[in-house]
């Protein structure tokens, strides 16, 4: 539902109530103005992947430049995400992230301003230090506003904007570049950005209570299914990192985020290479397996909750959907690698995309189930684990393409999916790491 109309029918909550009043639907335009916010993320990151063969004619960067320009950006995201989970956590996500999307939306902005190699990499380790913070403060916004039984479908919807972000990119910045040149999608991209920090700065609130268009009886039942809430409280690190499920968690994620960024970052270009497709149609198909990945993101939130809802558990109706899709895209990776035909190894591709978008929302929504009230921490420390993963895919594959081959390149993911699924039978959502009212008042 459009986020315009939501707003609108929240604004119910202004008319007088009664002692039936139905809860109003606020944290619905929350949930939808965050999905915006993913959305915006990946339109952002994955521009350059799109622009790379136009930008490696214009300046004749090699193979291998081209990785550590899109390993720039993974590093710097990575190295930052506990100190973005840790803005959200203290001063609340309404600040944090309005302040993180108009840092990166600058630099979006200035990669079109870049005249090397050197400044193209400096300008994408700033654009990463501000989107590190999106993904756990993003995270830490729900916390408070999410039931638990809506967890899943929530963290499945962001981040299917995530991938729909990227999915559709591709073709609109391919039609850019025909027409404008490669500097104009990331000019245009950067005022999405800075709009949507205006508009999350309005509308936001860090807690429901604090909200003007949540009424008493949508507070109760977050109350009631999460508890009040308090004060910013300090993040118990040492409890945190101390935890075994914790670590778990992350290798998983490492796993994951190495995989799933080789279709961010290199897939135009083994479509471009290897597949001998031209700049248009590359675009169009390169969006294919991450439309596949939208899907597979809402088929895993909805059926990891519809689980929970009919009595299976968090530790079940987590887990058998996650190991089922990393198994999935394990199987099928190899498969499209070695098609002959184009077509057949885009279709495969586009299962192996499916399979493993099934697993982010549910890995997701466990730094809810297990983090409480510090879930923008746990999912910092999840995603430094895991961009450090997606640094070292951008970085290596330059290495394996130019001495190994593509297929090769591919087999690594086949083998990381396989690892990831095994990982995850021992994570166990149902347990969690702190328990929020033991944390100390800031």
């Amino acid at each position: 539902m459009p986020v315009a109309a939501e707003i609108i029918d929240a604004g119910a909550a202004d008319q007088p109530q009664t002692a039936v009043a139905r809860p109003t639907r606020t944290r619905h335009v929350v949930l939808w103005l965050t999905v915006l916010a993913y959305l915006i993320t990946y339109m952002d990151r994955v521009v350059i992947s799109t622009a790379a063969p136009s930008i490696q004619a214009e300046f004749g960067f090699s193979l291998v430049t081209m990785g550590w320009i899109f390993a720039a950006f993974q590093f710097a995201y990575a190295i930052f995400q506990i100190p973005g989970g840790w803005l959200g956590d203290r001063f609340g996500p309404r600040r944090a992230l309005t302040g993180v999307v108009l840092w990166w939306s600058v630099f979006t902005a200035a990669t079109a301003a870049t005249w090397s190699a050197g400044s193209m990499i400096v300008c994408r380790f700033l654009f990463g230090i501000g989107e590190a913070g999106s993904f756990p403060i993003a995270t830490r916004s729900l916390s408070r506003w999410m039931l638990p039984s809506e967890r899943g479908w929530a963290q499945g919807v962001t981040h299917a904007g995530a991938r729909l972000g990227g999915a559709v990119t591709p073709v609109f910045v391919a039609l850019l570049i025909v027409d404008f040149g490669w500097r104009m999608p990331f000019l245009l991209f950067a005022g999405v950005g800075a709009a949507w920090a205006l508009l999350w700065f309005c509308y936001y609130r860090d807690r429901p209570r604090e909200h003007p268009r949540t009424n008493e009886a949508e507070c109760a039942m977050i109350e009631a299914a999460l508890g009040a809430g308090g004060a910013n409280a300090k993040v118990p690190w040492r409890h945190l990192l101390g935890q075994p499920q914790l670590w778990l968690l992350s290798a998983m994620y490492f796993c994951y985020a190495y995989c799933i960024n080789i279709f961010l970052t290199w897939f135009p270009k083994y479509l471009h290479d290897a597949r001998g497709f031209d700049i248009a149609v590359m675009g169009l198909l390169a969006s294919l397996p991450l439309m596949a990945g939208v899907v597979g993101d809402l088929a895993g939130g909805w059926l990891s909750d519809l689980m929970v809802k009919r009595g299976m558990g968090l530790k079940i109706a987590r887990r058998a959907v996650a190991v089922c899709g990393f198994f999935v895209a394990a199987a099928a990776i190899p498969l499209a690698a070695s098609a002959d035909a184009p077509l057949t190894s885009i279709a495969c591709f586009c299962v192996a995309l499916f399979g493993l978008e099934v697993t982010v929302g549910v890995s997701w929504a466990v730094t809810l189930d297990i983090g409480g009230e510090f879930a923008g921490s746990v999912s910092a420390v999840m995603n430094t684990l895991g961009n450090l993963g997606a640094a070292i895919a951008a970085a290596v594959t330059g290495y394996i393409v130019s001495f190994s081959g593509w297929f090769s390149a591919f087999l690594v993911l086949a083998a990381l999916s396989l690892a990831a699924g095994v990982l995850f039978f021992w994570i166990d959502a149902s347990r969690r790491l702190y328990v929020e009212h033991d944390a100390v008042p800031a």
